[in-house]
């Protein structure tokens, strides 16, 4: 893989994780950025996203008959993969 970073982080005891400074300086990660997490087996993918990823993810969200805010997506996505 090019320009591969592997860093190790820590787990706080509330659950937070800090983000080696290289890496947020590589993908330009700045207090506020949204990132999204995926969870396959025993592996976690964070992926940032842009306001462009944003509305390519929504995208089938935003044609549904309902409008839905962007506070209600991870609700919405649970639901979904429930049924």
């Amino acid at each position: 893989m090019k320009n591969e970073i592997i860093e190790m982080g820590k787990i706080s005891s509330r659950g937070q994780i800090a983000i080696p400074s290289e890496i947020r300086n590589k993908l330009d990660l700045q207090e506020g950025s949204k990132v999204l997490f995926v969870v396959e087996d025993n592996t976690l993918l964070m992926k940032k996203v842009s306001s462009e990823t944003f509305a390519n993810l929504t995208k089938p969200l935003r044609h549904a008959k309902k409008k839905i805010k962007e506070t209600e997506v991870s609700s919405v996505v649970h639901k979904l993969r429930a049924k």
